[in-house]
């Protein structure tokens, strides 16, 4: 696989980004549904300490709140916000849920649904009865109803009262009292509209709800086929029932004005009592902001994907109207607030919070505090960041992808470069050594590429040394062998001569030296290394090791003026004195062989950072530019070929393979003033307490 598309591969692991963004949107989606659900429970929970200080807000009338819950059919009532046109015709009660009555069976058919509202202080009635056969009051018959009719009965100061309303035709009603001891109230302010319909009538009424006393029955008096005939009732009370009729149950005018400012909350208001009967239901108002549906709908499914949890409830259905039910509620109305998430059952990716909280008092939990939210309104505000955050994942890992792509095929050059370079310098003629590319590039494409010409230009010249060593071997062989050839063939001339005779065999000695020296110089540097390997280094004292030396090079440079500079006590190193003497040997014959006749040659020993500094110095030619670093490398010489030594460019190597042995290093440069050349021999120091375990 080409470097390109591993490079491509690998850009695959940008993909993390969207990944880590995703999960740190999930993360910040947690953190606005916890603050989603401390912010509703805090705002019902002061709903409910307003409350539980106001109980005549939820129980206008008292005695609701210390009655045993309701075993009849109480009446629950709407709130009504726009007005009602009272004409019999049900116009505005669309909206309205109702409930529905009908005869047992074996009885005549009927059957009833009413609806009950409130607004502005009065009790607006919706029913609508099926009768196959109306009848009408009849007043020749007597003055009392006698015909099909409404008995209305409330509840005021402790007993009740009875209202009936009949009519001899269709139109405007009022009611009636239904006793002559009844007293205190006007009747006729209960008034409405009774209008005939398919299958029976339609009557609407409007009752001020203080006539009421916070009861409410009714039942429906039908006489059969006649008026004056059997009646037949249906309703939630009896003509009979002497009990009080059941609660109606409303919302007070100011419980809606205290729950008011809640709405603009976004969230939905609902207030019960302790029978589970909602005695307030305010619907959320949109708070202003962009909506979600703003967001592109695949965004938006894609969003809702990744926020995807265990699958939640649908929110419950009471089976009464007007009550609510919920686990939430039950927990609330215990004493315990709680809280839980509904699926939205008209979007399949809304939900809805829903926080419950008690109401209290000094009698206890008198009720509970609902407030619903959709987590719409603050999905929306991640659905902003989602799609900014996929523009800028998807903008990241195109421009990553292009990049790594981009990089890989500078890199992919750039190696095929040095490859083809690196082929090119083998052709079919031999090695191709000049003109190698040498990159500047501060990488390992360029340090590689600078190794490589280094590597060439060593191998350049070795091969220029190896093209050049028949002619040193040539020019150094040739003498050694024409005297020795001289010398036998004078021997042979000279046959009685005996002082001839020893001349020209020490002639012939010399020249059977110096070819030893030639072979002995060819095998020297893996003699050194045979040697090194065989040794092991110890403790010693430099002081003593070069006083000794000195003496013994004074004896052999006698025509050279030999200096000692040694100003310390003790230099100890780790090492083989062997060795350094041979790479002192290597200096101070490299020193005598440039140092003219008469000349200074110092031998010398100083501290340093390292441990200990080594140097010889000889007056005479500096070095040329350029050559210290090249100077202890094989097969390098500067000497003049002239002289009757061998120099085959090994001696200063040898003196570097035993510096590095010993963990140090040499180094040459030029004296002051430029009178002459210094090498140097660094050697690490070892520890007090590392001599002396080492001579343990």
């Amino acid at each position: 696989m080409s470097l390109r598309r591993q490079l491509l591969l690998v850009s695959l692991l940008l993909l993390s980004l969207p990944w880590a963004g995703c999960q740190f949107i999930r993360e910040m989606e947690g953190a606005l549904r916890q603050g989603q659900e401390q912010s509703l429970q805090a705002t019902a929970t002061a709903i409910a300490a307003v409350l539980g200080q106001q109980p005549q807000l939820i129980y206008p009338h008292s005695a609701r709140l210390d009655a045993p819950p309701d075993s009849g059919n109480p009446i629950y009532a709407q709130p009504l916000e726009q007005p009602l046109i009272l004409d019999g015709y049900g116009d505005g009660w669309e909206e309205i849920t109702g409930v529905n009555m009908q005869s047992e069976p074996g009885a005549a058919a009927l059957a009833l649904q009413y609806k009950a509202v409130t607004r502005n202080g009065y009790l607006y009635l919706l029913l609508r009865v099926e009768d196959q056969q109306v009848v009408y009051h009849n007043p020749g018959l007597s003055q009392e109803p006698n015909g099909d009719r409404l008995v209305l009965r409330t509840w005021r100061e402790g007993r009740r009262q009875d209202y009936v309303i009949a009519t001899a035709a269709p139109g405007r009603v009022h009611a009636r009292p239904g006793s002559r001891r009844q007293r205190g109230t006007d009747a006729r302010r209960i008034r409405g509209y009774w209008q005939d319909a398919v299958g029976g009538y339609t009557l609407e009424l409007e009752i001020p709800l203080s006539y009421t006393g916070g009861r409410l029955g009714f039942y429906l008096a039908n006489v059969g086929k006649r008026a004056g005939g059997t009646l037949e009732t249906l309703g939630n009370t009896g003509p009979l029932d002497t009990e009080a009729p059941p609660w109606l149950i409303y919302s007070p005018e100011g419980l809606q004005q205290a729950l008011t400012p809640f709405r603009h909350q976004g969230s939905q208001v609902q207030v019960l009592d302790r029978s589970h009967w909602l005695v307030a239901d305010l619907p959320s108002r949109q708070r202003s902001g962009r909506p979600a549906e703003d967001t592109f709908w695949l965004l938006r499914v894609i969003y809702r994907s990744i926020l995807s949890r265990a699958p939640l409830d649908a929110p419950p259905v009471a089976p009464t109207h007007g009550k609510a039910q919920g686990t939430e509620l039950d927990s609330a109305l215990a004493g315990l607030p709680a809280i839980h998430r509904y699926r939205d059952p008209e979007y399949l990716t809304r939900t809805t919070l829903s926080t419950a909280v008690p109401i209290k008092n000094d009698q206890g939990v008198i009720g509970a505090v609902i407030l619903r939210q959709s987590g719409e309104e603050y999905l929306s505000l991640t659905d902003q960041a989602f799609s900014k955050l996929l523009g800028y994942s998807v903008l990241a890992v195109g421009i990553g992808a292009f990049g790594l792509l981009a990089y890989a095929s500078l890199l992919s050059w750039r190696i095929g470069r040095l490859s083809r370079a690196a082929g090119n310098a083998i052709s079919e003629d031999g090695l191709q050594l000049q003109g190698f590319p040498r990159s500047n590039a501060p990488d390992e494409i360029g340090e590689l590429s600078r190794n490589y010409a280094n590597l060439l230009e060593r191998l350049r010249e070795y091969n220029d040394y190896l093209r050049t060593l028949s002619r040193k071997l040539s020019h150094e062989l040739r003498t050694p062998v024409a005297v020795i050839q001289t010398s036998l063939e004078n021997l042979e001339d000279a046959a009685h001569d005996s002082t001839e005779q020893a001349v020209y065999l020490s002639r012939a000695r010399e020249g059977l030296q110096r070819l030893n020296r030639i072979l002995t110089a060819m095998s020297e540097a893996n003699r050194l290394e045979e040697s090194i390997r065989n040794n092991r280094p110890a403790p010693l004292d430099l002081v003593p090791l070069l006083r000794e030396v000195f003496h013994a090079y004074q004896a052999v440079y006698r025509q050279h003026d030999m200096r000692l500079a040694i100003e310390v006590e003790e230099a100890r190193v780790s090492g083989v004195a062997d060795l350094l003497v041979q790479a002192l040997d290597k200096l101070v014959d490299n020193a005598a062989s440039f140092c003219p006749a008469g000349g200074e040659i110092r031998l010398g020993l100083d501290a340093s950072d390292l441990g200990w500094d080594i140097y010889v110095d000889n007056a005479g030619p500096t070095l040329p530019p350029g050559v210290q670093s090249r100077l202890f490398e094989p097969m390098v010489s500067l000497r003049e070929q002239g002289d009757n030594e061998v120099h085959l460019g090994l001696g200063l190597h040898v003196v570097r393979l035993i510096s590095e042995f010993h963990r140090g290093h040499v180094s040459a440069q030029n004296l002051p003033e430029q009178s002459g050349v210094r090498f140097t021999l660094s050697l690490p120091a070892i520890q007090p307490e590392h001599t002396q375990d080492s001579r343990g």
